[in-house]
């Protein structure tokens, strides 16, 4: 996969091998101030694993650069190292619009590590030499600009378990030893038909693959619970329920298929059902470090059961529920706008407005949150806030006319079937609020915003892209309304080849303050998603802005 070169520092390396790892630590030191000390600290908690590359390029083999992946993930957990999971991974690859399976440079690694908040990163291939696997690896330290040596193993294709797991001893030799399996391995055919089911293209390939590995080995739970997630993907929530409930009970992973399962219940509106089995994670809570994502997600779902089903006193109120998960994780910017949501169909709009606020502190680019927030501040008498507001939602998202249609038929203020269901026990990365920002807000909040905006600038001149995304959440969340902040927001969005996020960006910075340079960059991102009339008519009105315009100018000419 060719990787775009930056126009400043050293986004330049995109070759494999020894013979680039120097241009990579350059690369990254530009970035990142190099402490001698920190650089000699042990593998740390954050630690993202791509899929190996298939360096001969054989073609029966390539299940096996995800398959390193996922067994090296499995072997550092074991370890106690916070690898981080497939699933956040495969997020960060599809925002960044990479393919799974490709080969990619050091570069795109390094930004896909950024996304995820990796201080390390691993990278590795392999290669078969006869009837032997050999498999090398190595460390990228991107938190403090570090290569790391190659490690390497070698084994017979049928030893690979063991061999993934002695090269994550040699990749972290400080961590602390293996905890002893919780379940035994699957058949290497049962575990090669699972890894072709998760990077399968199609719904109907990868429910052939993940049906072949439980075939192959009953119980296998994991592909149980793959096979879950394609059959919900394609609304089969019968065939999925099935999948979720023939987990095992013994299994480390039954009290997330029963999450599961509780949400194919509800999405089959079998809600006393669904209800129970929610309410049996609060009152029991599930194992280990599942109990904190489980219990909020589990209280979320709760709430959303009772906003479809209409509440008893017997059962309790959707925003008891939701409360209750907004407390268990203040941050979650989904608990908190379906607690406003339900206020607001309790029609409390005052305290629909509390709540629905400080989601778009937390996400500006919530365009459900500004609408259903629009009408909170319409029924309170703020109709010019309102107004506003509902503007916003509508550059955000083109439904809000629709939506509007279905409320007025229901006779409600917001229409139904807005609320979030969590369908995973865990709770997604995302936007933490700094504590000590909110703080300070309450004594100089301009000041704050000043300080956090101007930082932010510094750190983006210099590429450290991660840090200044840091920066600028802090001043949205003091500001939400910050124009020059969502333009930066814009800029890094996309530097880091994420148009689609570039574009809200930029739509809420026009929104607060309509400027000639937001419209410019907002062509540029309508330039990568190719979509030319929009960059022209940006441009244009660009030049309506600042006549004098140089970039709009030249853009403009090179479209000719």
């Amino acid at each position: 996969m060719t990787n775009k070169k930056r126009t400043k520092g050293g986004w330049h390396f995109s070759g494999k091998g020894a013979s680039h790892l120097f241009g990579v630590a350059a690369a990254i030191a530009a970035i990142f101030a190099v402490d001698p000390v920190a650089a000699q600290r042990p593998l740390t908690d954050r630690v993202l694993v791509v899929p190996f590359e298939n360096t001969r390029h054989e073609t029966r083999l390539q299940w096996l650069g995800e398959a390193s992946a996922v067994l090296l993930e499995d072997h550092l957990r074991a370890r106690r190292v916070g690898a981080i999971p497939r699933d956040e991974r495969v997020r960060a690859f599809e925002e960044l619009h990479l393919p799974l399976t490709a080969s990619l440079s050091h570069a795109t690694v390094i930004k896909v590590g950024h996304l995820v908040g990796a201080t390390e990163v691993i990278v590795g291939g392999f290669a078969l030499e006869g009837s032997t696997l050999r498999v090398d690896a190595h460390r990228i330290r991107i938190d403090v600009g570090r290569v790391e040596p190659d490690v390497s193993d070698k084994a017979p294709v049928t030893d690979l378990f063991a061999s993934f797991g002695r090269l994550a001893g040699k990749l972290a030799p400080d961590a602390a030893a293996p905890s002893a399996p919780a379940r035994s391995a699957p058949p290497l055919p049962a575990f090669e038909s699972y890894i072709k089911g998760l990077v399968a293209e199609n719904p109907a390939a990868q429910a052939a693959f993940l049906e072949a590995a439980i075939k192959a080995f009953p119980g296998y739970d994991r592909a149980e619970l793959a096979l879950w997630s394609v059959r919900t993907g394609v609304a089969d929530h019968v065939s999925a329920l099935a999948a979720a409930r023939a987990v095992p009970a013994s299994s480390p992973l039954s009290w997330r298929a029963k999450f599961l399962a509780a949400v194919s219940l509800t999405a089959l509106k079998r809600y006393d059902e669904a209800f129970a089995v929610f309410k049996a994670w609060v009152d029991e809570g599930p194992p280990g470090a599942e109990k904190t994502g489980g219990v909020g997600a589990a209280l979320n779902n709760l709430g959303v059961i009772q906003i479809r089903r209409g509440s008893t006193p017997e059962t309790g109120v959707a925003t008891f529920y939701l409360t209750k998960a907004a407390d268990a994780d203040p941050a979650d910017v989904d608990f908190l706008f379906n607690l406003g949501y339900a206020y607001m169909l309790d029609r409390n709009n005052q305290a629909a407005i509390y709540w629905l606020r400080e989601v778009v502190r937390r996400d500006p680019a919530d365009p459900d949150a500004h609408f259903v927030l629009a009408a909170a501040l319409q029924g309170s008498g703020s109709s010019v806030e309102a107004d506003r507001e509902k503007e916003l939602a509508q550059r955000l998202s083109s439904r809000y006319g629709e939506l509007e249609r279905r409320a007025a038929n229901d006779k409600l203020p917001v229409p139904r079937g807005l609320e979030r269901l969590r369908d995973e026990p865990a709770t997604p990365g995302g936007f933490r609020a700094d504590p000590a920002v909110v703080t300070s807000a309450q004594r100089d909040q301009r000041e704050l915003v000043t300080f956090h905006l101007d930082r932010a600038r510094r750190l983006y001149d210099r590429e450290a892209d991660g840090e200044a995304m840091a920066e600028l959440r802090r001043a949205i969340y003091l500001s939400p309304y910050e124009a020059q902040a969502h333009l930066l927001v814009g800029r890094i969005h996309l530097r880091a080849g994420r148009p689609l996020e570039a574009v809200n960006a930029l739509k809420i910075s026009i929104w607060s303050q309509d400027t000639a340079p937001a419209r410019v960059v907002l062509a540029e991102a309508y330039l990568k998603l190719q979509n030319v009339a929009a960059a022209r008519t940006e441009l244009e009105r660009a030049l309506t802005l600042d006549p004098n315009s140089s970039d709009a100018k030249r853009m403009l000419a090179e479209m000719k």
